[in-house]
């Protein structure tokens, strides 16, 4: 597997009547970033921008990019539901602990 590819894609849903998008990769993510509308630019996008770009760079594991990246797509209201909980793996045990 290419470093730069996501352990898990990012699905994106930009509403009802579009298709949900998968993003695989830092660069896939920079793609994506880079058509995001200029007025709508905030400190999360550039977060997740910088995030990509260290990625690229290697400075930064694409994980961490991914991470970014998902925090970007929350916020903007445009992740998937099913994308908003962990996949299982030792982040799931904060999450079980919680429900007890």
């Amino acid at each position: 597997m290419d470093r730069l590819h996501f352990f898990t894609p990012v699905r994106i849903a930009r509403g009802q009547g579009y298709p949900l998008e998968e993003v695989d990769s830092v660069s896939e993510a920079m793609v994506f970033l880079r058509k995001w509308p200029t007025g709508r630019r905030g400190p999360v996008y550039q977060c997740a921008v910088n995030c990509c770009s260290a990625a690229m760079s290697g400075k930064m594991s694409a994980e961490e990019a991914r991470k970014a990246f998902v925090g970007f797509a929350r916020i903007t209201r445009l992740l998937d539901d099913d994308m908003a909980l962990p996949l299982g793996g030792p982040s799931m045990d904060n999450v079980y602990a919680l429900r007890r």
